[in-house]
């Protein structure tokens, strides 16, 4: 009887400006030693959802491994939300945000290992005007670094550092935010509203310090003062919640509304300015591999 398994390696060629030559090879052999089938697809920007879900439903795959950044993994999520599939993960994005919640090691080898066999977390996701968010989406400032960011020629951490300074130096006002949810109604003046399933950003940054993926609730931090001592602090990893700049509500349900329109991002990607937000946990949206 032949009881080989089928997986899907899902790879984003371009993401993260990584080779993922590497990647795919160490891949193929990891599979063929396993006795696992192993079917490739790199991903066009071009209907790469319904080219997935094809691929899945031929193939009845157990696991779906991305090769990709957070970006690339959402959709395969999306992609595959009516089928009961493991995701495994191997980091290969700009934004890798999700290993780093996961603490998914840094060695292929190690996460390879990972993706392939190991035991897997069913994970919550966050509804946000109907898109859906894997761990942090904010408006205010850091949105604005974002967008700043993409529009910028260059890249990686120091191009990320020119923007935050650039950002910084052009700060508006702070904007006033309601917050609804179950424990009550917040007026507040803020720089930032985060909207965060786990804990770290993907530059490794704690802004939610009690974030846990599958608890069926979500945090709102709002930070409300930010100047750069206390964006420094965040930076630096080392959120200033003892003060009165900082408040944290964990809950299921929540409407955000602002008083002007506020840059927005989902995971890392700008998404344009906002004065409403409407949020709610999804949970146990996603089975993913953890070490």
């Amino acid at each position: 009887m032949n009881t080989q398994k089928n997986y899907i390696l899902v790879v984003n060629p371009i993401s993260g400006d990584v080779d993922k030559t590497e990647i795919i090879d160490e891949a193929k052999k990891f599979a063929a030693k396993a006795n696992i089938h192993l079917v490739i697809y790199e991903t066009t920007g071009k209907n790469d959802e319904s080219e997935i879900q094809k691929l899945q439903e031929k193939n009845k795959a157990e696991r779906i491994i991305i090769a990709g950044g957070d970006g690339t993994i959402k959709m395969v999520a999306e992609a595959i939300e009516n089928h009961e599939v493991i995701l495994g993960i191997l980091p290969a994005g700009s934004a890798n945000g999700l290993s780093v919640d996961l603490n998914l090691p840094d060695s292929l080898e190690e996460n390879l290992e990972i993706a392939f066999n190991s035991d897997y977390m069913e994970m919550d996701m966050i509804s946000i005007n109907g898109k859906k968010s894997l761990h942090l989406s904010d408006i205010g400032i850091n949105a604005e670094l974002i967008k700043n960011y993409e529009n910028s020629s260059i890249r990686g951490k120091l191009g990320y550092a020119l923007q935050a300074i650039n950002t910084l130096a052009g700060l508006k006002a702070p904007f006033q935010a309601v917050i609804e949810t179950h424990l009550g109604r917040i007026e507040t003046e803020a720089r930032m509203v985060v909207v965060a399933n786990s804990q770290k950003y993907g530059t490794g940054v704690a802004i939610n310090p009690d974030g846990v993926m599958n608890d069926g609730k979500f945090e709102i931090v709002i930070l409300k003062n930010l100047d750069l001592i206390v964006f420094s602090k965040i930076l630096s990893g080392n959120m200033p919640i003892e003060n009165g700049d900082v408040e944290i509500i964990s809950t299921d349900k929540a409407v955000i509304t602002t008083n002007s329109p506020a840059s927005f991002q989902i995971d890392g990607e700008y998404c344009g300015e906002v004065t409403l937000l409407e949020v709610e946990i999804l949970p146990n949206q996603m089975r993913v591999a953890v070490p």
